[in-house]
């Protein structure tokens, strides 16, 4: 598939060169105020490029992806990482927002009990995930960064935000969501039956892992 964005690039590259296909379009480019492509670095991100092709097989337990929802008005978020074999999911509420300090304090301490069963862990480029070495070093995990609008590269977590999104509609405001309602959903997504597993639950699944 062709991306969006990569139909833009074409035709300003076209329009560098003196060409007119921007003229078909409704805004003629004239919609960007800020440099095309400019983007915070994330240091040292290894994409997904580099990580082991047994993560797609879904054989194991312990390759997880990671993402974040965000309140109304972009304000608050909550992390969900959710485990690829089983869609195991864990979610909490950070109070810092999405700074990425602040998330990989949360995303360390919420995945320690699970350290032996954390092999990867795969993000989209949300400069959140910063501190992606610092998550790495404390879980002994490779962490890997999706390629920019790859969605379906992470479709699990993609679906998952979806299920969660029924309980925590847009524009929920979450300063009024606790941690006990949070682990409500975690924990009522989880109970929900998985059909490769027949009627054991994900709960079920990966506790025996």
């Amino acid at each position: 598939m062709v991306s969006h964005e990569r139909i833009y690039q074409h035709v300003r590259a076209d329009k560098a060169a003196g060409g007119d296909l921007y003229r078909n379009l409704r805004h003629k480019l004239k919609h960007r105020k800020r440099p095309v492509g400019r983007r915070v670095p994330i240091p040292n991100r290894v994409s997904i490029e580099e990580r082991p092709g047994e993560v797609d097989e879904r054989t194991r337990f312990g390759d997880w992806e990671i993402d974040t929802i965000v309140g109304k008005g972009g304000r608050g978020a909550i992390v969900t990482i959710v485990e690829r074999t089983t869609g195991f999911l864990l979610m909490e509420k950070l109070t810092k927002g999405k700074n990425a300090e602040g998330l990989a304090d949360v995303v360390i301490r919420m995945m320690l009990p699970y350290k032996e069963c954390v092999h990867t862990i795969t993000a989209d480029n949300g400069t959140e995930f910063a501190r992606h070495e610092k998550i790495s070093d404390k879980l002994d995990a490779r962490f890997f960064f999706a390629h920019p609008h790859s969605s379906w590269e992470r479709g699990l977590s993609e679906y998952t935000n979806r299920l969660v999104r029924q309980y925590i509609p847009k524009n929920t405001d979450f300063c009024h969501l606790d941690a006990q309602e949070i682990k409500q959903i975690q924990y009522k997504i989880n109970k929900r039956p998985k059909k490769k597993s027949g009627s054991t639950t994900l709960k079920d699944v990966s506790s025996e892992h």
